[in-house]
């Protein structure tokens, strides 16, 4: 059987030869070479996670190959966590082409400006990006990203260390950097996917923004964004309104003209305060007058069938899955389900024993109806499939 795809899963303290093990065990596992690498490591000591990286790059001298620190990795159908261990995937991609990239910022008198990104070619397919979220500005970008990469997917995570700021180490191109960002873009013949779980549930009715300012929700159909609120939770069981209590999220509809507006068609964003004098409410983004808003709640319960959901409905339209990467954020894992192996489990139930690998990121990047953003308690997907087989002659 040809394997396009491998992973490969390692834990111990010296992380040099667990980079090693989890690397090679990758590459064996696919039928020819490889084309690129990806590995995640998670160790306590960066200097050390350094030096596993250079390991894990100079393994695999003839594939593009990627990386960075992470305090928990994904491989092998299970999640490790806060443990000295390296996740690697291998994929041999036949005629795609793989630019890799190096981002950086330079601050002018009002603005920050990003140098490093190749020029954009007309089949270029998914830009992969993992990003140090202290030092590169990464919601500015990926926010911004339609307009500089003119609409290219851009699917990753925010890196992280066991000591945070200064912790982080990305890897790429033989070299290791402690800051900005670093990815590939992948074109040409490739069969690729994105499928991003925001693991949220709808709670009352969606409402027209009638009133706002920067982040504020001033109106929502005509009346006090802050009463409206109030009368949605004071509708719910005792089960939500605890969810409510234990962290109130909001969507924003990604396509005003739908005639309904339900779960997986809105953009997930935090509801971070109230003003009792203005009767308003604070959300994590800037929403305008004219936008479609529902409030949402989110538990381990809903997102675990959130995820399946999307799984099984991206199973049924695809055919020859073959490999996934795996960003999951780190408030997932045994945080929401009490296991570090919940998403990775979920994609093997669906998908089928596919080469996956991944990490639990500080912040997931993935794309929600055409558009780039950066969100939180996310598991986001690229996938991929067996080009089609040729169509048979007719009789």
């Amino acid at each position: 059987m040809t394997s396009r795809f491998a992973d490969g899963l390692a834990v111990g303290a010296d992380l040099v030869e667990t980079a090693e093990s989890a690397v090679r065990r990758a590459l064996d596992g696919l039928s020819g070479p490889a084309d690129l690498v990806c590995f995640f490591i998670c160790g306590d000591d960066p200097d050390e996670v350094g030096r596993a990286g250079h390991r894990a790059m100079a393994l695999a001298p003839g594939a593009q190959v990627i990386g960075c620190s992470a305090t928990g990795v994904i491989g092998a159908g299970q999640g490790i966590e806060l443990e000295p261990s390296v996740s690697a995937w291998a994929a041999s991609l036949g005629g795609a082409r793989i630019t890799p990239f190096t981002l950086e910022t330079l601050r002018t008198e009002d603005r920050f400006v990003v140098i490093g990104l190749p020029e954009r070619e007309p089949d270029d397919q998914v830009a992969i990006m993992l990003a140090d979220p202290y030092s590169f500005p990464t919601d500015a970008f990926v926010e911004h990203s339609g307009e500089v990469l003119d609409g290219l997917p851009i699917v990753g995570g925010m890196a992280n260390g066991m000591h945070g700021r200064g912790s982080v180490r990305l890897f790429a191109e033989g070299e290791v950097h402690e800051g900005g960002a670093i990815g590939v873009i992948l074109g040409g013949p490739v069969r690729i996917d994105t499928v991003v779980s925001q693991g949220c549930r709808p709670i009352g009715p969606s409402m027209v923004v009638t009133g706002a300012e920067d982040n504020l929700l001033l109106e929502l159909a005509g009346q006090p964004a802050l009463a409206r609120l109030e009368d949605i939770v004071s509708a719910l069981d005792e089960d939500d309104r605890e969810l409510v209590a234990s962290g109130l999220q909001i969507g924003v509809a990604m396509d005003e003209y739908a005639e309904r507006h339900e779960r997986g068609d809105f953009l997930i964003r935090g509801v971070i305060g109230i003003d009792p004098e203005r009767e308003a409410v604070a959300i994590g983004d800037v929403v305008e007058i004219g936008q479609t808003v529902r409030f949402q709640v989110r538990d381990a319960e809903t997102a675990a069938e959130d995820l399946h959901e999307l799984l099984e409905g991206y199973r049924r339209r695809a055919d020859g899955i073959d490999g996934a990467l795996l960003f999951s954020c780190n408030g997932r894992g045994s945080a929401m389900f009490g296991s570090a192996d919940h998403d990775a489990l979920a994609v093997r139930d669906r998908l089928g024993p596919i080469g996956l690998a991944g990490f639990f990121a500080a912040g997931e990047m993935g794309p929600v109806s055409g558009h780039n953003h950066v969100h939180g308690f996310t598991a986001s997907l690229l996938v991929f499939s067996s080009p089609a087989a040729p169509a048979a002659p007719n009789a």
